[in-house]
């Protein structure tokens, strides 16, 4: 069966999927949420992430590789 290309993306993804969505190991993802870098709920014994939280994780990380804030290279 495939998977309907105008199915809604979830609110909510599981930690291993956000860290696949990051390109990152589940451990440093733990770690984004356990320094509180990535917001995340629980659900029951469920930790779940919601998906706008990654958008602005990347947002900041963006923001901060803005140009003209780097130095310049020797």
């Amino acid at each position: 069966m495939t998977a309907d290309s105008s199915a809604p993306e979830p609110l909510l993804v599981t930690v291993e999927d956000a860290a696949r969505r990051l390109g990152i190991a589940r451990t440093s993802m733990f770690r984004l949420i356990q320094e509180q870098e990535v917001d995340s709920v629980r659900i029951g014994r469920l930790r779940r992430v919601p998906v706008v939280c990654l958008d602005e994780y990347v947002a900041r990380l963006r923001s901060q590789d803005a140009p003209g804030e780097k130095p310049p290279l020797p």
